[in-house]
């Protein structure tokens, strides 16, 4: 079977990208489950495996073409019509003229960390890749007139979502968290989180849970915006004329959503353990406690017809160059783009063949009750259910 061709942009030259794609890519076992292919720029490679105190100086190149003679490191493959199996691909996108400069914000920098994506999301569009692997970049350097976004998840639903909705999500093992409003001011985002938003955000959380998670009937918990869920207007109205609205129309196209929740009071109790995935309102409400428990999660953006995954982090330039920083981010990035790609391969395998269904559907309710259960008990009532949902999914497909 062949293996799954993972396309990686690089991100900031001067920040953590570099670093942490080799320090990902560094382990051989990697190459059993997919074939890298990295689009930056070679000099800079050469330069952070420098930084790197790490048995990682022996990670190899594919090369298409004889060595240079600068030391005897390969050189990068010419496209990706030369992409091979079983090898590190490396496309050189951008000159060496860019500064290597690691912590420093540059323009240049910019410029690179563009071309890198630009090329990788070409890779992607002609069918050389399978998924898109983002290293980070910096929002504020890399504008110009080709790139008008506040972030990676905006570049790409432009590019590839083709007028639909995509959605910013993390993931970890402790919980999945999207969100209504992505990189917007909080002076903003009372004018964005509208019924409609709202709706939209949940038919695609949904699906995707479905179908990129392998999750039946999954459960959404949605968080309030106003402190206290608005305290039945004292604090604010929202809960009561938008969101409430938002939850009970989804709720009547089928979709397990639940709320709105006290985002501090849902957290603290424990109670997220109790969903499979959590809407939140705006960045922070939904980041800060995810990141408070792993920050070793992965960005995924739901809804897009490709997958993309990235590190749950930044630049990160306080750590850039000093071969410090921790790839877990990055390397779980690459799993779950794996993952993902499988999935999908088996949702698509039952849906244009499907089963008749003859289990029971559980009966919906909302959990309102959240005292006196245990955390851990009920996270690990939930992993079960998802081990059990794709194992079922695995042994329909196989039975086909």
């Amino acid at each position: 079977m062949k293996k799954p061709i993972i396309a990686i942009s690089t991100g900031d030259p001067n920040g953590v990208g570099y670093e942490i794609t080799i320090k990902t890519l560094a382990n051989p076992h990697i190459l059993e489950i997919c074939t890298p292919v990295v689009f930056g720029n070679l000099r800079f490679w050469k330069e952070y495996k420098k930084c790197i105190n790490e048995d990682i100086q022996q990670l190899h190149i594919q090369s298409d073409t004889p060595l240079r003679a600068t030391g005897g490191e390969p050189v990068v493959i010419s496209d990706v019509k030369a992409i091979k199996e079983g090898q590190i691909n490396f496309i050189n996108v951008y000159d060496d003229n860019v500064p290597f400069k690691p912590g420093e914000s540059l323009p240049e920098s910019g410029r690179a960390a563009y071309l890198s994506l630009s090329k990788a999301c070409d890779a992607l569009e002609s069918g050389a890749a399978d998924a898109l692997l983002t290293a980070p970049i910096n929002k504020e350097n890399i504008q110009s007139d080709s790139f008008r976004f506040t972030g990676h998840t905006e570049y790409l639903t432009s590019r590839f979502a083709g007028g639909n909705d995509s959605l910013m999500m993390m993931v970890s093992e402790q919980m999945k968290v999207a969100l209504v409003c992505n990189h917007v001011p909080l002076s903003k985002v009372a004018s964005e989180v509208t019924e409609e938003h709202i709706l939209k955000k949940l038919r695609v959380l949904s699906s995707t849970l479905t179908s990129d998670f392998l999750l039946r009937s999954p459960r959404i918990a949605v968080l309030a915006l106003n402190p206290h869920a608005g305290d039945k207007g004292l604090l604010g109205d929202e809960e009561q004329t938008i969101i409430t609205p938002a939850i009970q129309k989804a709720q009547a196209e089928g979709i397990e959503a639940y709320g709105p929740y006290t985002a501090d009071g849902f957290f603290g109790s424990g109670s997220y353990t109790r969903f499979d995935a959590i809407l939140a309102m705006y960045h922070d409400q939904g980041l800060i406690p995810f990141k408070s428990l792993d920050m070793s999660g992965v960005n995924y953006t739901a809804g897009l017809p490709i997958v993309r995954t990235s590190p749950d982090h930044g630049t990160a330039y306080d750590l850039a160059g000093k071969g410090t920083a921790s790839a877990d981010s990055m390397r779980n990035a690459l799993y779950l783009a794996i993952d993902v790609l499988k999935r999908r391969a088996i949702t698509k395998e039952i849906n244009t063949s499907p089963l008749p269904i003859k289990e029971q559907q559980p009966e919906r309710r909302e959990p309102k009750e959240f005292k006196g259960f245990n955390p851990a008990e009920a996270r690990r009532e939930r992993e079960e259910r998802q081990a059990a949902a794709l194992a079922a999914a695995r042994g329909e497909n196989a039975a086909q």
